[in-house]
């Protein structure tokens, strides 16, 4: 496996795990799911910690897509390198704090780490078009 792959299958997890602290938030708050929860989608009341929670689990989602897409791309085109590795590797890492500071609700350096993310992504792409 490439270490391009590897990041992938390492973000893929990450991002397939982001929801244990939004449920985590809601029984802790709510209690577990009573039959009229599954009938009725109307958010339960969370707090704020709660909400960042989610919000983190489905940023992680958005962000997901193009990075595999890409990552998936380079290996097609047998474009991966070291420097697709190192930027998949930046990504990982970078999602990965970014999810600790989303969580802790820091400011700035989540908007900081989120920029750099994107470009870990923008670098992956240059060197599949170059």
């Amino acid at each position: 496996m490439t270490p391009d792959l590897k990041y992938l299958a390492f973000t893929a997890m990450l991002t397939a795990a982001l929801w244990i602290p939004y449920v985590i938030a809601q029984v802790s708050t709510n209690g577990l799911p009573k039959p009229e929860n599954y009938v009725d989608p109307t958010p339960r009341p969370l707090p704020p910690w709660g909400r960042r929670a989610d919000r983190t689990y489905l940023n992680a989602v958005e962000v997901f897509a193009p990075f595999a897409a890409l990552v998936l791309i380079a290996h097609a085109l047998d474009k991966a390198n070291s420097m697709t590795a190192f930027w998949a590797a930046c990504f990982f890492w970078l999602r990965l704090t970014h999810a600790v500071v989303y969580l802790l609700g820091i400011a700035y350096v989540r908007t900081v780490v989120f920029t750099l993310g994107f470009v870990a992504i923008a670098g992956i792409f240059w060197e599949i078009v170059k």
